[in-house]
């Protein structure tokens, strides 16, 4: 497992974006949360691809490869 420079991660806190992605991942509050508001939108209208979008973003903040707005790694919990 590779190790990532501060300077690197986004400011943006992986726990809260899991817990957002839990409990709301299916109208997208986790990618608002991290500046993504163009597919949090989409994830809106499309109640996060009927849940299998919101799944795979699930899975991308648990192994710590989810990005901000910036495309910076949501890294530090």
């Amino acid at each position: 497992m590779s190790t990532i420079d501060i300077s690197e991660a986004s400011s943006k806190k992986r726990t809260v974006a899991l817990v957002l992605c839990f409990f709301f991942g299916v109208i997208g509050i986790h990618r608002f949360y991290v500046g993504k508001t163009g597919t949090g939108i989409a994830q809106i209208l499309t109640l996060g691809g009927l849940g299998i979008w919101a799944l795979i973003d699930l899975i991308m903040i648990l192994v710590g490869s989810f990005t901000d707005a910036d495309g910076k790694k949501v890294a530090t919990w």
